[in-house]
């Protein structure tokens, strides 16, 4: 793909409204994560992303597969995180990366102008480097975060203190979802901040009823919204 060809790149169009990152321990392994996927997406939520940083390749392929083959037909969108070839393999939606991963430009280039490309972010300088026409090009949306304290990442950067953050959504070309630390009763600062949509862990995944879950988010979401559009 050439720069040209990545610049005029239309920008794939996702819902981050509500975006689930799936976690095997939560979650109980393989079978729980896909129970949880199905579930949750069942249940509205708009996106699902395969996170599993201590697994082997071969597990990464067969849950992926069996991800896909619960989500599609719910016509929820799978992102891959790290692992491009992986998504390949099983036709993912896309693929997700963080700020030290493959460069955006690599993965754009190995996924083609047609998949979905998400990005991590920590400050407001990762979101400037956003702004060239040939970075901003290769992504469809960015995460940020964390915006609260998070043990679900033992490797996540310091909280991005509230103005930050503020400025960051503001300054975002793309759709913004935040991350880290988000759950019920935590949604409405965050939206109102300016962000697209909230991702969550464990707010999800490992619940006694994931559905309900599911739901009360989703409320929150919509209250939020509400909120917003009132102001």
């Amino acid at each position: 793909m050439t720069g040209a060809e990545t610049t005029l790149r239309a920008r794939n169009p996702i819902d981050v409204s509500l975006y689930l990152v799936l976690d095997p321990e939560l979650c109980g392994g393989e079978a729980g994560m896909v129970a949880t996927a199905q579930a949750a997406a069942a249940a509205g939520a708009t996106v699902v992303q395969l996170r599993a940083p201590q697994w082997k390749k071969g597990q990464w392929l067969r849950c992926a597969q069996a991800l896909q083959t619960v989500l599609h037909p719910l016509g929820v969108p799978l992102i891959i995180n790290d692992h491009a070839d992986v998504a390949l393999a099983v036709d993912a939606a896309g693929v997700h990366v963080g700020q030290s991963d493959l460069p955006v430009a690599a993965v754009r280039a190995l996924l083609g102008p047609h998949k979905i490309v998400g990005l991590s972010t920590n400050n407001l300088d990762n979101v400037a480097a956003l702004l060239t026409p040939e970075v901003a090009a290769c992504i469809d949306y960015i995460g940020v975060g964390p915006v609260y304290p998070t043990t679900t990442k033992l490797d996540a950067s310091p909280v991005i203190a509230p103005a930050e953050m503020q400025a960051m959504f503001a300054a975002c070309p793309m759709p913004a979802v935040a991350i880290g630390g988000i759950k019920t009763g935590r949604v409405a600062p965050l939206l109102a901040a300016g962000a697209n949509g909230v991702a969550v862990i464990s707010a999800i995944c490992g619940q006694p009823d994931v559905t309900q879950a599911t739901h009360t988010l989703l409320a929150e979401i919509k209250a939020a919204r509400a909120e917003r559009s009132d102001n």
